[in-house]
């Protein structure tokens, strides 16, 4: 982003405003360098795969078979979604899904105000297979995390 910015300045085109990376619980890659640095030049932040391909919607259990029709059934998807598919993954979103209960929210809706927090982040970019879903996400704008719930959702993923 640097380069694009120099880039942009020296031959007086327009600056870059808008970044699009993966982030969600489970992939964090942009908290210490990408959302501060975007922070300090104008950037926002566009998240992709903000409930882990699905893996934070809480439809996949460990142990049990995967919902028919999933990404996570389909071997020409399954391998973005291997990586999260994981007993020791799959017993943190069992985890958070109570954390979510007790705050009277959907894990889909946790997950999406959790990458929400960041004033950086300007929206995410969600998926849905059913109407149902997209009214269930779009839930999660006006939710406010406490310190305390984003602290239990820290000790959940560490």
């Amino acid at each position: 982003m640097l380069e694009a910015l120099r880039v942009a300045d020296q031959f007086l085109l327009d600056r870059i405003v808008v970044n699009q990376p993966m982030y969600h619980m489970f992939h964090r890659d942009i908290e210490n360098e990408v959302i501060p640095f975007s922070e300090q030049n104008g950037i926002s932040q566009i998240i992709y795969s903000p409930l882990a391909q699905g893996v934070l919607s809480g439809k996949y259990k460990a142990g049990m078979e995967y919902p028919k029709g999933s990404r996570a059934a389909d071997d020409s998807s399954n391998m973005y979604i291997a990586p999260y598919l994981t007993k020791d993954v799959l017993t943190k979103v069992e985890r958070l899904q109570g954390l979510a209960c007790e705050q009277s929210l959907t894990l889909s809706q946790l997950a999406l105000a959790w990458v929400l927090r960041h004033d950086n982040v300007a929206s995410t970019i969600i998926g849905a297979s059913k109407p149902e879903q997209v009214l269930e996400n779009v839930k999660a704008i006006g939710v406010k995390l406490s310190t305390e719930t984003i602290d239990s959702i820290n000790k959940i993923l560490n």
